[in-house]
Parts: structure tokens; C-alpha cells; sequence
């Protein structure tokens, strides 16, 4: 049987500071989260990583009900994206996100024109990430600060809409026979590419 996540109650005086929750002293805390944040309130945790999130963004585009998007929403909690844009259609697939959507900000845009409009209004570059013709090289290619990174489906990739509303279109090198990769694995590659060029080490305590 494996071991259960996390740790049991808390043994000792109860502490004092706000950001711990009662029930998760009382009864023990499960959660899939780092240890500094053991028995913490969910929204103490938000406001914590509200405090130190980076600066770009990522979009995914949602006109088939992606499974990706989950995979991209952890992507983006791991990563400390500041928002995920879901593009298109509402709902999505949380399975895959294992529950970092409670920790991440999500927001929803009804088509490709209104999520441009947003990013231009947020002064945001579109990085597209797709294999297309003259696309560049994500890996010799310089990443903005302030940006969005921008997936599109399964399959299709970017849509045509999403390809005119780029500002630049990167590529992830690949050495197999496949003609692409998932957009939750690029969704990775691409978000640590931004990490390499801009972030900090993230911190230990």
C-alpha cells in the first residue's frame, strides 16, 4: 500500500499566524502542495504566490474541449505563470490540472478577437508556439518578459485566426519521425524556455 501524501495533525501548541487553517491542524493536510505550504488556507497560498508571479502569460485555444488544457494549467502553476487564457469554449478537461487550477488564475476569452484585444489593451505580445513555416527556434530564440505564450489544439495547432494575431511564431526542435508534440508538453518546454531567460531560483523555505 503506498504511503499517504502529506502529513497527519498537527502536534504541539496550535500556531498563531493567519495563514493556517484550523481543520487542516485539526485533521491533517493531503494536499498535493510544497512543504512550506503544509496546513496553510487556500487563499493564504493564492496571495503568496499572487506575490511573486511572473510576468507572462499563457493561452490555449479550446474549440474541441482539448485535454491539454489540464496539463497547461499545471504547467503554469509549476512554472508561475501569471494567468492561463482557455480561448473558445468555457469548460475544460480540470482532470488533467490535479487540482492547481485552485491555485492558479484562469481566465476566458469567447473567441481569438477578444483575447488580441485583451493583450493588446495589456500592452502583451502573442508568442505563438507552433512548427510552422517560417516559424523560429524556440531554443535560440529570446522570449519577451512581458508576454503571452500561445498554444493552439491537438492536431491543428494554431488555428488560422491565432496565426494572424501572433506577433512571432517559435518552434520546438524535434529530432523523431513525429510531426509534433502535445500542447501540454510544449506548453512546458516553452514555459521553462521563459524560465531560463528571466527567472529567479525559486525559493528554498
Amino acid at each position: 500500500m503506498d504511503e499517504d501524501v502529506g502529513v497527519g495533525p498537527w502536534t504541539g501548541p496550535r500556531p498563531e499566524d493567519p495563514r493556517y487553517d484550523p481543520v487542516l491542524l485539526a485533521e491533517g493536510d493531503r494536499r498535493n502542495v510544497l512543504d512550506r505550504y503544509r496546513y496553510w488556507r487556500h487563499e493564504a497560498i493564492v496571495a503568496e504566490l499572487d506575490g511573486r508571479r511572473h510576468e507572462f502569460h499563457v493561452a490555449i485555444e479550446n474549440w474541441q474541449h482539448d485535454f491539454n488544457i489540464g496539463t497547461v494549467v499545471r504547467n503554469a502553476n509549476a512554472f508561475l505563470a501569471a494567468e492561463v487564457h482557455v480561448v473558445g469554449k468555457r469548460r475544460w478537461n480540470r482532470r488533467g490540472a490535479m487540482v492547481t487550477d485552485r491555485y492558479q488564475h484562469v481566465r476566458h476569452h469567447e473567441t481569438i478577437a477578444d483575447f488580441v484585444t485583451w493583450a493588446r489593451a495589456a500592452d502583451l505580445p502573442v508568442i505563438g508556439i507552433d512548427n510552422l513555416p517560417g516559424a523560429a527556434l524556440l531554443e535560440s530564440s529570446p522570449l519577451p518578459r512581458r508576454c503571452v505564450l500561445l498554444f493552439g489544439q491537438e492536431g491543428p495547432g494554431l488555428s488560422r485566426e491565432a496565426r494572424e494575431a501572433c506577433d512571432q511564431v517559435l518552434f520546438i526542435a524535434q529530432y523523431g519521425s513525429t510531426r509534433s508534440i502535445n500542447a501540454g508538453v510544449a506548453s512546458g518546454i516553452a514555459m521553462y524556455s521563459w524560465i531560463r531567460q528571466h527567472a529567479e531560483p525559486p525559493p528554498t523555505s
